[in-house]
């Protein structure tokens, strides 16, 4: 049993690496059992296929985040006064921290296999995401949009996906930017603070009201 567990693992291990650093479309399994350094009959036995491995790469972040983030909502929520988008977007601070104690590096790698899923529209991960996660998703559009209740539905959907792709584009440049910032202006930071600078950025462009049309 444990040589299973432990030829699951570098599986998972190995595939996420690929899939954050080259994309779904373009990692293949030949790649993935070649790092991971296992046959091609061990991906087949313990995963079936490479859509099923996509989603179990993203399952060991999303199992440990959405039912934390769905706590954290539901925490800030027992004081509706406080509500208010930045906190919300606050409130996924500590949950995305956790996914670190998955994998090291676990909070980077984690944006930046969200944002391939959605550059490489990558439908059956959607389906995969929204059937498994639905009530966590559920209750997070509903607080944002309790928040700012002057979007409408249809433009709150545009905004939470170009909250998404600063969030992904942020991290995935991380690396880069803390090199310029630290060069150019003394600036050090971690993780943590580098999500905490683009938050305001993010509540601010959900809730801005929607221009009137001449």
């Amino acid at each position: 049993m444990a040589s299973r567990t432990d030829t699951k693992t570098r599986i998972l291990d190995a595939a996420e690496k690929l899939f954050a650093e080259r994309g779904f479309s373009e990692t293949s399994l030949r790649l993935i059992t070649s790092k991971a350094e296992v046959n091609l009959a061990s991906v087949n036995y313990h995963f079936g296929s490479k859509k099923e491995l996509i989603r179990a790469v993203l399952a060991r972040y999303l199992d440990v985040f959405m039912p934390s983030a769905a706590a954290e909502i539901q925490r800030l929520f027992k004081n509706p006064e406080l509500a208010n988008l930045n906190e919300i977007f606050s409130s996924l601070i500590k949950p995305l921290l956790e996914l670190n104690q998955v994998r090291h590096g676990g909070t980077t790698i984690f944006l930046q296999l969200l944002g391939r899923g959605y550059i490489e529209s990558q439908g059956h991960l959607r389906w995969f995401i929204t059937t498994h996660y639905g009530q966590y998703l559920e209750a997070f559009v509903r607080a944002v949009s309790a928040s700012a209740p002057h979007i409408p539905p249809a433009e709150m959907f545009w905004r939470l996906h170009f909250t998404l792709g600063t969030i992904v584009f942020t991290m995935a440049s991380a690396d880069a930017l803390n090199e310029i910032a630290a060069a150019d202006y003394g600036e050090h930071n971690d993780t943590e603070a580098i999500i905490r600078k683009v938050i305001p950025y993010m509540a601010a462009g959900v809730s801005v009201p929607i221009l009137a049309k001449e």
